[in-house]
């Protein structure tokens, strides 16, 4: 991280909260381990410098070199943020057809 950034500008950057997150919806496993620095993410951190690894992409401003590490790290990112997604469809749909068998029960 040079001088002049912050942990919310550096798409690199680790929070000093990962991890934590309201309520019990946890991620849904991936087939292939994302580095510990990512897997660790909440949705929201993984969101937020997905966002940030875009616009640093679309600013043109670093080498090839650059370029394509930041799309590898977009690309676990966004993974990342998709693992939270289905985590939650998961947890929604549990809730959903708990909903309907105990109405099937009631009926």
């Amino acid at each position: 991280m040079t001088p002049t950034s912050s942990p919310e500008n550096d798409p690199t950057a680790v929070d000093s909260d990962l991890g934590t997150q309201s309520g019990p919806v946890t991620p849904a496993e991936g087939t292939q381990p994302l580095p510990a620095d990512i897997a660790e993410l909440s949705y929201e951190a993984a969101r937020d410098q997905l966002v940030e690894v875009v616009r640093r992409l679309e600013s043109g401003q670093g080498g090839l070199e650059d370029s394509i590490g930041l799309w590898e790290r977009g690309e676990m990112l966004a993974r990342r943020c998709q693992q939270w997604l289905d985590g939650a469809r998961e947890r929604l749909d549990e809730a959903v057809a708990a909903r309907r068998s105990d109405g099937a029960d009631q009926g």
